[in-house]
């Protein structure tokens, strides 16, 4: 049996891991849209819909399903509290990482907070009249990482090849995972996360993805 005090920190673990797996998962996809041009499968949509859950009544409302919804995220995660470098992709670390510094950033900017806050609502009603991940969707919250992220000291450095990162396509798809990857570093931070705790955590950050890899779907 577990005491209430190891339950409160099991279920804090599990969630700081699955708003960390958010913001490696849209790392991963940002590095393989740049690379690519395209992304394999349905693994932005919650990241995507994550953008619309700005007032959710439970914390998995936000994700859904962590196994299903963000498990690139999730083994991304391992890799890298592992310290394993053949799973290691330095592009990806780097964009996980300046997406946890550019969250500082702008926490420390609430004029922008609020504007990127009536974005959100303006975006939403476009992702009620198509869905959250039409293109339309995704052009108008890119829009709104450019107006606003885009313009704080610190800016996210994109490499890939340009012959993707050109097309109105991709470079829409990049700032709006950015964006995404910038909502579960700001869960991380209000579920308790820390920069430190990439180094410190590591082994309570391991054992929380793989119980949440290794549980049942939710249907």
């Amino acid at each position: 049996m577990l005491s209430n005090r190891q339950e409160i920190m099991n279920n804090r673990s599990h969630e700081q891991a699955i708003a960390l797996a958010a913001v490696f998962q849209a790392a991963t996809l940002v590095e393989q849209l740049a690379r690519t041009g395209d992304i394999a499968g349905d693994a932005s949509d919650p990241l995507i819909k994550s953008l619309f859950e700005q007032s959710p009544a439970h914390f998995n409302d936000v994700y859904g399903d962590p196994k299903l919804n963000l498990g690139i995220g999730l083994r991304q995660l391992q890799v890298v509290c592992k310290r394993d470098p053949r799973g290691l992709n330095p592009d990806v670390t780097r964009y996980a990482l300046s997406l946890l510094h550019l969250e500082r950033k702008l926490f420390k900017s609430p004029a922008m907070i609020s504007q990127l806050g009536q974005g959100i609502d303006a975006a939403s009603r476009q992702a009620q009249h198509f869905s959250p991940t039409h293109e339309n969707t995704v052009a108008a919250l890119a829009g709104l990482y450019k107006q606003t992220l885009s313009n704080l000291s610190f800016r996210i450095r994109v490499t890939g090849n340009p012959t993707y990162l050109q097309t109105n396509y991709t470079a829409n798809r990049v700032r709006a995972l950015l964006l995404a990857g910038i909502r579960g570093a700001i869960l991380w931070r209000q579920v308790g996360g820390k920069r430190w705790h990439l180094l410190t955590n590591r082994k309570r950050y391991l054992k929380a993805c793989e119980e949440l890899l290794n549980q049942p779907s939710r249907h």
